[in-house]
């Protein structure tokens, strides 16, 4: 289970470890936190013979300076993993159409990087394997294959989205997350 960690002013920052959560509440560098409660770690004996206590909430601000200015102006990394492109393709291959695991989709360069494209958010999407080589080294006009949606770079929280496995994040983090989607979001 993880945290979703806030700057002080509610834009989200990155998921960190309970353990690092811990660590803020410790700190007390805790400003507000938000959702039902997620766990409690027990220490050992006060001054006083009674037993600390840190609960933990699934979502909290951090205390200090606002990071929102360079969190929103920041493009979400596009690994070499693609399971977040697949994710914000919600699966579907930008070609046929059709819905497929993992497994058996590709990154497909819309403009191929043979001949100038480059490996950003805007110019890949998901496509299935025999579509990705139907294309080839071809733009979409030239291999008759039009796009069915077009690719875009996913928000602050969008990213958040696809950063976690969607059986790690808990009710109260999905709609905080979900509420700050805009209205023609995929992952809405």
């Amino acid at each position: 289970m993880r945290v979703l960690k806030l700057d002080i002013s509610g834009v989200p920052e990155s998921w960190i470890s309970m353990e690092a959560a811990a660590s803020y509440y410790a700190a007390q560098s805790v400003a507000y936190e938000l959702g039902v409660d997620l766990a409690t770690y027990r220490g050992g004996r006060r001054h006083d013979g009674s037993r600390s206590k840190i609960t933990i909430a699934p979502i909290i601000a951090i205390h200090g300076a606002s990071v929102a200015g360079k969190l929103l102006a920041s493009t979400p990394r596009l690994t070499r993993h693609n399971h977040k492109l697949f994710k914000r393709d919600r699966r579907v291959c930008a070609y046929c159409g059709g819905l497929f695991g993992e497994a058996n989709l590709e990154r497909e360069h819309v403009i191929p990087v043979s001949r100038g494209g480059a490996d950003t958010w805007t110019n890949v999407v998901s496509a299935c394997r025999t579509c990705n080589q139907l294309k080839g080294a071809k733009t979409p006009e030239e291999a008759r294959m039009p796009l069915l949606y077009v690719p875009y770079v996913p928000s602050r929280w969008e990213d958040l989205i696809l950063q976690a496995r969607a059986e790690h994040i808990v009710a109260d983090q999905m709609a905080f997350l979900r509420d700050g989607l805009s209205s023609d979001s995929r992952l809405r």
